[in-house]
């Protein structure tokens, strides 16, 4: 399990996208169950409000979905819904302004990230046009830090 670098979403790959959702839905499930996701790359989860950070950044994988023309299974959202409602004790509310996961998803995340899909890339599993978007993206990113 892996919650991919925020400033990576509109870039990901259509794979790693779809995927992403998929995971969010099942850490919602199973943190609603057993209380924590008991996954190394993903247990930093729990040092975050989950009704702003976690749902917020759900949210931002809905959109980008969306953006991009691919179908949300309303079912797999409405249990999502479901179970983030059982382990939040705030009202949720979407902030498209909100930083999510700020001491986490760092330049240094980001770079983590970034060669994690390059190897997926060198490996054949994202096609050349979706690395290209990849690694613009990041190239301005880390431009910017340089500065």
């Amino acid at each position: 399990m892996r919650l991919w670098h925020k400033d990576l979403i509109p870039v990901l790959p259509r794979k790693q996208l779809l995927s992403q959702w998929r995971e969010c839905c099942a850490l919602a499930k199973t943190i609603a169950t057993k209380g924590t996701p008991n996954n190394l790359l993903v247990n930093k989860i729990m040092d975050y409000p989950l009704e702003k950070d976690f749902y917020n950044y759900c949210e931002m994988i809905i959109s980008e979905m969306k953006l991009r023309g691919y179908k949300v299974n309303y079912k797999a959202a409405h249990n999502f819904y479901l179970n983030l409602h059982k382990v939040c004790n705030y009202p949720i509310a979407y902030d498209p302004h909100y930083q999510v996961f700020e001491n986490w998803h760092n330049g240094r995340y980001l770079t983590q990230c970034y060669y994690n899909l390059q190897e997926k890339f060198d490996c054949g599993g994202i096609p050349i046009q979706e690395w290209r978007k990849v690694q613009d993206l990041y190239e301005r990113r880390t431009r910017q830090v340089s500065k």
